[in-house]
């Protein structure tokens, strides 16, 4: 047997013509194509400084507009639980409206908030049974300007317990340790 030069060969000898036709191409553009690395390199670039742009970390959830919150020096990572913003008289769960203070404002007296009761039950729900078997974890963080008034804290401590979060954590800014 003579040595024949390299090349394509795969296919190119099958009797059926239709096979033969489709291996050597039959007039038609190559199925095999060259990727350009250059270009493959810029859009992986792309892709990664656009990624490490949009994530955010646990302990980098940012608080809602206009929302001053307090400042504390003995903090803990964030937690993935429900978020109720109170920002002036607006409600907020996981930056839907929930309802507003103004009842509470005007009585100045613990009420039940009952959008915010029903959203968080609601919440509980749906939970449930996205995860059957599973404990509760029954948390939820409370995202409240520093100038909001303790009755309104309250108010909505005490719905979040009414609805199945007894377990309450306060967002706050971390101050430096001071040893």
């Amino acid at each position: 047997m003579t040595i024949g030069q390299p090349g394509r060969r795969l296919m190119h000898f099958v009797p059926l013509a239709f096979v033969r036709k489709k291996a050597t191409g039959g007039g038609r553009r190559s199925t095999n194509s060259n990727l350009s690395l250059t270009s493959m390199i810029d859009f992986l670039i792309v892709v990664v400084v656009f990624l490490l742009m949009t994530f955010s970390a646990s302990s980098e959830t940012p608080p809602a507009k206009g929302l001053i919150i307090p400042q504390a020096e003995n903090t803990l990572d964030m937690i993935d639980a429900p978020m109720v913003a109170i920002n002036g008289s607006q409600i907020l769960v996981d930056g839907a409206a929930a309802g507003n203070t103004h009842s509470i404002e005007d009585n100045k007296r613990l009420t039940r908030l009952d959008e915010l009761f029903n959203i968080l039950k609601g919440k509980r729900e749906v939970w449930k049974q996205l995860h059957p078997g599973k404990e509760f974890p029954a948390v939820v963080v409370l995202q409240i300007d520093q100038d909001v008034p303790a009755v309104v804290v309250k108010s909505t401590f005490q719905t979040a317990a009414f609805a199945g979060y007894p377990n309450v954590s306060f967002m706050v800014n971390q101050l430096p340790r001071s040893h």
